[in-house]
């Protein structure tokens, strides 16, 4: 009886799951009878009448074509083809090939640009693309996409500006030896040539050097190419240099992705504002934007569709998926449950699977008690164990990665050198980390080209700015230590401090000391009327040339900076100059002239004669610093922006100025009103003969050195003669004398008297 009463228990048990599961069902089907369409597909605009079509390609909001059917910024046109009639997306006259909603991303076409020369008739045309989207909400993607040039002899400029309106310059070289040189795959500078894209850039001009005609004199590819492209759509072939050209093979245009946002601000300023907040689907989540523009809007996890809609993101029915639950599967909002049948046991989840019971309950819950206890001290030696191997494979990585960045060199040099002994010290990884809390991005101070800088605290509370290379190559790290090596044997009032380095991560560490006032650049190239004063430009001009010539001539040995730029001179809270980024410096003996390198430096700083031969002297040096005179005495750029395109670099026009003798024309009309004129002639013939193109013609950078301090000493004698005259009226009057006690004659002197006086006498 008692087996009879169970047996129709589970039969009850049974007819009500089923007619729960039947219950479930119909709820289902009349919620999708009901549901309004604008949810169901997810995709729908948010006013009736509006088009979500264009020819087959579907227009989400926000996203729209018609007026009122699309939110501010994310306006698009529909274009039909008067020839075939298909249709075509666009932004502006931009077509666009696919808006990818989870990502905030959209896939446009970019034109190639191109150059090419012909023999008969002898001649060059090129055909030059910009791409300008400043006035919109969408900015290049700096993951995806590559500034790619194609060539023999070809030398491609990419200008770029971001939201924020700062200019960027990026440039490509290629050549070809032979044919046999090309190889496919391979874009490192034979054939072709790629650079990474900055952060948040709105706009991308690619301009080509007319002095590399190089594609005229091979006899197999006469064009050079040029385009911002997505990584993923490209990989070299040789052909673009040996067939059909890379132009006719992508019929003129490539596919570049961009990254869009909503609004300026972020995720927690856009919430407070409901009646503008983009995200308005119940289930869905805000996104700060990488760039640091705006936000996005997601649904959250468990749901799919459309999150700028109202009800526009939908439950994935997981039970959909046969693969996800073997047993009963019923679906939850955002989630699911699974489980076994009545009268059966397993894990149906996930390719498990359920099995009939056949034992008793005592037994089978004396086996779950011991299986229970002995999966819970497994899981705790597995865990232990697991711990264990972490710190040991841990210290094994740090001790390779230690020997791959040459720590057993950097420790011989610390412990052989007495003075680098005071100085340097290698920090291992948990102080850097502990330093700038995990390497959290509020410490970042800045991102340049080979990596990222933040602030750290020491545990002795010193203030320091800590290197993180960006690129994980073999050269890039050498190039690191080659930074150390240098800077461990420097010691001067105007170079950055080396207090360090880690070498127990993949990327090396390097420890600064800490500048808190940006760069020269940040002070001498602002908007506005008022700059640096004269007497501070001259002043750091006079502290760069004191760095560079003991670089040069004092140091152990001689030391080729070769990046000298504004941007690698830091300036403390009183304006003293640091020298800093020695990466790409070169240390040679005292008695060698030159050596023969890789061509490496700053477009608009680089000595020419250099860049022609490849070979680095320390005249190489004496040519960025004339740069650099140049920019003080100017207030310009030295590499050209989108505004001074069309009028030259600042170096030709500073030349050419020069020698049509009209250098008031170009100097800054600040300095005009502070500086002596001729102070700043004389500052401007120095420039003039540190910038000549043959490097035998230019000073040494001693010789620089002591014409600036003669021209800073000219204004120091000016005062001078200034109180002589002053200090001769007054001993045409009589001054009384102060006679002591003992006789004696004690002298009275005025104040600017007393300051003649300790600015002759040492105290």
């Amino acid at each position: 009886m008692p087996i009879k009463m169970l047996a129709d228990n589970r039969i009850t048990y049974k007819f009500k799951l089923k007619g729960f599961l039947i219950m479930l069902w119909l709820m289902f089907i009349l919620h999708a009878v009901v549901a309004p369409s604008a949810a169901g597909d997810g995709l729908a605009v948010i006013k009736p009448g509006c088009r979500s079509k264009c020819g087959n390609f579907t227009v989400p909001y926000p996203f729209g074509i018609d007026d009122g059917c699309f939110r501010e910024g994310f306006n698009l046109d529909c274009s039909q083809n008067a020839i075939d009639g298909t249709y075509r997306l666009l932004v502006g006259n931009i077509e666009v090939q696919e808006i990818v909603l989870p990502t905030s991303q959209i896939r446009m076409w970019n034109h190639i640009s191109w150059r090419c020369y012909h023999n008969t008739p002898r001649k060059i045309q090129s055909s030059k693309w910009f791409y300008d989207l400043t006035t919109t909400r969408y900015t290049i993607s700096q993951i995806h996409n590559k500034f790619v040039s194609i060539g023999c002899e070809t030398l491609a400029y990419n200008i770029m500006v971001d939201y924020k309106d700062n200019t960027y310059q990026a440039a490509c070289v290629s050549v070809c030896y032979s044919r046999e040189s090309l190889t496919n795959g391979s874009c490192t500078g034979i054939g072709c040539c790629e650079s990474p894209i900055p952060s948040g850039i709105s706009f991308s001009e690619i301009l080509f050097d007319s002095n590399f005609n190089g594609s005229a004199w091979n006899d197999f590819s006469n064009c050079s190419f040029a385009v911002v492209m997505e990584v993923d759509s490209f990989l070299f072939d040789t052909s673009y240099l040996t067939g059909i050209d890379f132009w006719n093979k992508n019929n003129g245009q490539v596919p570049i992705l961009m990254d869009w946002s909503i609004g300026d601000e972020t995720c927690e300023v856009a919430q407070k504002n409901e009646s503008n907040y983009a995200c308005v689907s119940s289930n869905s989540v805000c996104i700060n934007h990488i760039t640091g523009r705006g936000y996005s809007c997601n649904c959250s996890a468990g749901y799919h569709g459309n999150p700028y809609i109202v009800d526009g993101c939908r439950d994935i029915d997981e039970c959909e998926n046969s693969s996800v639950c073997s047993g009963i599967c019923v679906n939850t909002a955002g989630s699911y449950e699974c489980s076994c049948p009545l009268g059966t046991h397993g894990d149906p989840t996930r390719g498990g699977a359920c099995y009939q019971n056949k034992m008793s309950i005592g037994i089978t819950i004396a086996i779950g008690v011991g299986a229970g206890a002995t999966l819970l001290i497994l899981v705790f030696s597995m865990l232990v164990l697991k711990r264990r191997l972490e710190v040991r494979r841990n210290k094994q990585l740090k001790q390779k990665f230690f020997k791959q960045n040459h720590g057993l060199l950097l420790e011989r040099l610390i412990s052989s050198t007495e003075d680098t002994t005071g100085r340097m010290k290698i920090f291992s990884s948990e102080e850097l980390e502990k330093a700038t809390n995990n390497f959290d991005q509020t410490r970042i101070l800045g991102c340049g080209g080979h990596g990222t800088v933040y602030k750290g605290i020491l545990s002795d509370l010193r203030v320091v700015a800590i290197k993180r290379s960006k690129l994980l190559d073999q050269s890039e790290i050498d190039q690191f230590i080659n930074e150390v090596v240098i800077l461990s044997q420097i010691n001067h009032r105007n170079v950055v401090k080396l207090f360090g380095c880690c070498l127990e991560t993949e990327v090396p560490l390097l420890v600064n000391e800490f500048i808190s006032n940006g760069t020269l650049s940040d002070h001498l190239h602002v908007q506005g009327r008022n700059s640096l004063p004269w007497k501070d430009r001259l002043r750091i001009a006079l502290e760069v040339a004191r760095a560079i010539s003991y670089l040069h001539s004092a140091a152990s040995m001689s030391i080729f900076h070769r990046d000298i730029k504004c941007s690698n001179i830091l300036l403390d809270d009183c304006l003293t100059t640091k020298l800093s980024d020695f990466g790409a410096s070169k240390s040679v003996d005292l008695d060698q002239t030159g050596i023969t390198t890789a061509i490496q430096g700053t477009y608009g700083y680089l000595d020419p004669e250099y860049y022609q031969t490849g070979r680095l002297t320390e005249k190489s040096d004496v040519y960025s610093f004339g740069v650099i005179l140049a920019e003080l005495l100017t207030r310009e750029k030295a590499y050209p922006t989108r505004m001074s395109l069309q009028n030259g670099s600042l170096i030709a026009r500073f030349i050419m100025v020069m020698a049509e003798n009209r250098l008031l024309d170009i100097l800054d009309s600040q300095i005009l009103e502070e500086g002596p004129t001729e102070q700043l002639k004389e500052v401007a013939v120095l420039a003039e003969r540190c910038l000549r193109l043959r490097g035998e013609e230019r000073p040494t950078m001693k010789e620089v050195e002591v014409r600036l301090e003669v021209i800073w000493g000219s204004k120091t004698e000016f005062v001078h003669s200034q109180l002589r005259t002053a200090q001769s009226l007054r001993e045409r009057r009589t001054i009384p004398k102060l006679t002591n006690a003992v006789g004696d004659t004690s002298r009275q002197y005025s104040l600017e008297e007393e300051m003649l006086l300790s600015s002759k006498f040492g105290r």
